[in-house]
C-alpha cells in the first residue's frame, strides 16, 4: 500500500510516496482505509525539520484524516467495519484539562500519522464526524476546526454580540470566522489579499482589513468598533501582540494559535498589565471537544471550506501551495 514517508532527510524534496507494507490491527486497535489528509502548517515545519526537537527519521506525516474501518482488532468497542471515522490529533486527551501523556501523543509525530492508505489508530483515537460533510471536509476537522473551537468557547467567555478578531484567512481563521457568526458575535477579519477579504464577506465577516495597507492594524481594527474594542482575538503569530495590544478591550482574551508570522516578537509587558488581556496558547484539543464541536457543526450546518484538493501523488505541490499562501481555508490531500 502506499504512504508518504520522509525518510533520508529534511525537506520538501525529501517526502516521497512509498510502498509500505499493509499493517494489521491489534488489541484495541483500528485499521482504516484513508480517503483524504488536509495538510496544517505544523506538517510543513516538520518537513523541514523545524517543528519541537527530538525529530528523527522515517516519519509518517499528518495528523488530520478521514477514512473508512476496514478492519478491528481484539476488544475494539467503539467502531466496526464500513464506519467513516477522523483522526484525532492528540491520540490520548480524551477528555478533561491536558495532561503529559495526552499533549506527547500527537499525531504525525511523535505517533506516525495518518499518511497512508491503510493506516492503525488505538480505537480512543478515532471519532465519527457528521454525515452530512464530504471525506475532504472530515479531513479538515482534528486541528484547525478544533483548535478555533477551543479558542472560542472553550478557554474564552464570549457573548453573542462580542466582537471577534481574527488573523489571516487560512484554515483555522476561516473555522473561526464560521464558528464566530454562528454563535452571534461580530467578526472582522484579516488578510494581505483584497480578494480573499471579499470571500471573506460572503462567509460572513463584517469587516476586513488588508493589513499590507494598514500595518498598524491594531488602530484600524479598534476603530471599526466606535472605540469599543476588540473583546476576542485570535492569531497566527506576526504582530498579533505589538498590534492586538492596541486593539483589545480591557480584560479581552488574545489566542495565539501558532508561529506562521515568526517565533521571535516581544512581550510588551507594559502593555499587558495596562490592558488587563489574558494571553494564551492553543494546543488543538480533546476528543470529548471534537464531539461538542461535531454536534455543532451538525447543528449549524457549517461547512468546512476546502480551497485546494490534491491527489497524493502531489503532496510536494500541495505543500508548496501552502507555503506559498495561495490557499483560503483548507487544502486537501485525497487518496
Amino acid at each position: 500500500m502506499r504512504a508518504l514517508q520522509l525518510t533520508d532527510g529534511f525537506g520538501l524534496e525529501h517526502l516521497k510516496l512509498i510502498d509500505a507494507p499493509t499493517p494489521t490491527p491489534g488489541p484495541y486497535e483500528v485499521l482504516v482505509r484513508m480517503r483524504a489528509v488536509s495538510l496544517n502548517f505544523r506538517d510543513l515545519l516538520m518537513m523541514n525539520g523545524l517543528y519541537g526537537g527530538g525529530l528523527s527519521l522515517p516519519i509518517t506525516p499528518f495528523s488530520d484524516g478521514c477514512g473508512i474501518v476496514e478492519a478491528v482488532g481484539e476488544k475494539v468497542t467503539r467502531f466496526k467495519g464500513g464506519e467513516r471515522v477522523a483522526t484525532m490529533f492528540f491520540q490520548k486527551w480524551l477528555s478533561g484539562p491536558p495532561t503529559i501523556a495526552g499533549l506527547t501523543s500527537a499525531l504525525g509525530w511523535p505517533v506516525p500519522g495518518a499518511g497512508a492508505e491503510l493506516a492503525t489508530f488505538h480505537e480512543d483515537g478515532l471519532s465519527k464526524a457528521p454525515d452530512f460533510l464530504d471525506d475532504h471536509q472530515v479531513a479538515t476537522l482534528p486541528c484547525a476546526a478544533l483548535t478555533a473551537w477551543r479558542a472560542l468557547f472553550e478557554d474564552a467567555r464570549l457573548q453573542p454580540g462580542d466582537t471577534v478578531l481574527l488573523l489571516g484567512t487560512g484554515g483555522v481563521s476561516i473555522f473561526g470566522l464560521q464558528f464566530a457568526k454562528a454563535a452571534g458575535y461580530r467578526t472582522i477579519i484579516t488578510s494581505s489579499s483584497d480578494d480573499k477579504l471579499a470571500r471573506a464577506a460572503t462567509l460572513g465577516a463584517d469587516h476586513g482589513i488588508n493589513y499590507r495597507q494598514a500595518p498598524e492594524w491594531g488602530g484600524a481594527a479598534r476603530a471599526l468598533t466606535g472605540g469599543r474594542a476588540i473583546d476576542f482575538i485570535m492569531g497566527v503569530g506576526g504582530a498579533v501582540l505589538s498590534e492586538g495590544l492596541k486593539a483589545i478591550a480591557l480584560g479581552g482574551h488574545i489566542a495565539i494559535i501558532g508561529v506562521l508570522g515568526g517565533a521571535a516578537e516581544p512581550l510588551p509587558f507594559p502593555s499587558m498589565i495596562g490592558t488587563g488581556a489574558k494571553l494564551q496558547g492553543v494546543m488543538v484539543g480533546s476528543r470529548t471537544m471534537f464531539e461538542a464541536m461535531c454536534r455543532a457543526i451538525e447543528a449549524r450546518r457549517i461547512a468546512p471550506v476546502v480551497d485546494k484538493v490534491y491527489p497524493v501523488a502531489e503532496a510536494v505541490a500541495a505543500f508548496e501551495a501552502m507555503r506559498a499562501g495561495e490557499h483560503f481555508g483548507k487544502i486537501v490531500l485525497e487518496f
